[in-house]
């Protein structure tokens, strides 16, 4: 008899979100060399198969102002992950990098010197946007209509591996030259094919475009699905996509994203889980959350109070470089009918309908559930999002880690050198 399918494990650096709990005395730089290399030490003792790195390309506002409830200094993702690739061995190395205001050429030597440098450890997350705001930081500004932030990202993509594959495998520069939609170049590359042929190429996004271009394009989806329903049906949509490009099912693995909360028994891991809740969703985050809703200055109601009982203002522009919630009255409907059944304060309808830790439980129970999972098809592995920099990483480790260990489920070891061995994925083939 077979033992359970052996999963993935990937490390998110916590970001600029509501997940980091910052007021813990155990939470520390965002931006301290030190931090970084701590969190990919234990990614790699837990022989994971990356460390991953968000981006933003511009500090989010909210009323006008820098929004001070966020990180608002952190370092150029690729810098860091070559630093890292000089105290690490294994671990594979995984930068956000924005596909729209970016250019081929030059992201493509980046990357390809990434990869170099870690003897075969680099990956790519491509990322979009389609925002003004975030356009003002650079020449073209806000020129791509959402329509097209895609279209250019599977170019960007495509136009890239072409570049890698202008070198033959023997060492031989060529010319290149590209010429698309997007994209106009020709020249020659100035580094040689990437030891892994093409650098891993990751996705994060959810909607119909995101689905088609991962699809096409990606080697890793990193996804939100953290429900087993949701999970097992982006699993199954993704994954019946890959036959129409002549891929495989295995050729594309899904990695959603998840927390993890444990504690000694059950019962005490899901107190622990309702007080890290309780110190994500803070008085001024509930504020905050509510506002991003109402598109409203809200600032004099008491979190600990009732909700506004005055209608939402759509598309007011309050919060600057944030996702657009959906339909803001539909929200705030949903809100104030569950407020009223269960008697919830601003904050509490906030931490109620606000993401919840994907795992809680103690060690075996968390262990269990994520080995079911993946043998119900509802991910191939996950990308843990700690709720502490740069320690929250440390007890996942050593105490689920073994567990998965025993029941066959996870790596004893690394058996590879590359980050694409560490997934399972082949090299491409050279396109000479």
């Amino acid at each position: 008899m077979s033992g359970p399918r052996a999963m993935h494990l990937a490390a998110h650096f916590p970001g600029v979100n509501s997940t980091t709990v910052w007021d813990d005395p155990r939470s520390g730089s965002q931006i301290d060399f030190s931090s970084f290399v701590h969190l990919a030490k234990t990614a790699e003792r837990g022989t994971f198969d990356f460390l991953f790195l968000a981006e933003g390309l511009r500090l989010r506002e909210h009323k006008g102002r820098i929004h001070d409830l966020d990180v608002v200094g952190r370092p150029e993702s690729l810098t860091v992950l070559n630093a890292l690739a000089a105290v690490t061995d294994r671990l594979g190395l995984a930068a956000t990098v924005n596909a729209t205001f970016n250019e081929p050429f030059e992201l493509a030597r980046r990357l390809a010197t990434l990869d170099h440098l870690s003897r075969g450890r680099a990956a790519w997350n491509v990322v979009t946007t389609c925002d003004a705001f975030t356009g003002e930081n650079f020449r073209r500004g806000g020129f791509l209509d959402r329509a097209d932030r895609y279209t250019r990202a599977a170019e960007f993509v495509a136009t890239a591996r072409e570049l890698w594959d202008s070198w033959t495998p023997e060492g031989v520069p060529r010319p290149f030259a590209h010429h698309g939609r997007h994209f106009d170049v020709s020249g020659e590359f100035t580094v040689p094919r990437p030891p892994q042929g093409h650098p891993v190429v990751i996705q994060a996004g959810d909607s119909p475009e995101g689905r088609a271009f991962a699809a096409r394009s990606a080697d890793v989806v990193f996804t939100r699905h953290g429900t087993l329903e949701a999970g097992r049906a982006f699993y199954a949509d993704v994954k019946g996509r890959l036959a129409a490009h002549g891929r495989r099912p295995e050729d594309l693995k899904i990695m959603p994203g998840v927390t993890v909360v444990l504690g000694d028994t059950d019962a005490e891991a899901r107190r622990n889980a309702a007080g890290i809740r309780r110190r994500q969703v803070s008085p001024q985050n509930a504020l905050l959350a509510l506002e991003q809703v109402w598109g409203r200055d809200l600032s004099g109601y008491d979190p600990d109070g009732p909700l506004p009982d005055v209608d939402p203002v759509p598309d007011s522009g309050l919060a600057q470089g944030r996702v657009r919630i959906g339909d803001p009255f539909a929200v705030a409907a949903r809100w104030r009918a569950l407020a009223e059944e269960k008697g919830l304060s601003i904050r509490e309808t906030v931490i109620e309908t606000s993401t919840r830790q994907s795992f809680v439980g103690s060690p075996q129970t968390v262990a269990d559930a994520m080995v079911s999972f993946v043998e119900q098809d509802a991910a191939d592995g996950f990308i843990l999002v700690p709720h502490l920099t740069p320690g929250g990483l440390d007890d996942f480790v050593d105490r689920v880690v073994p567990l998965l260990r025993e029941r066959g489920a996870f790596r004893d070891a690394y058996t590879g050198s590359t980050l694409r061995s560490h997934l399972g994925l082949a090299e491409p083939v050279w396109k000479g």
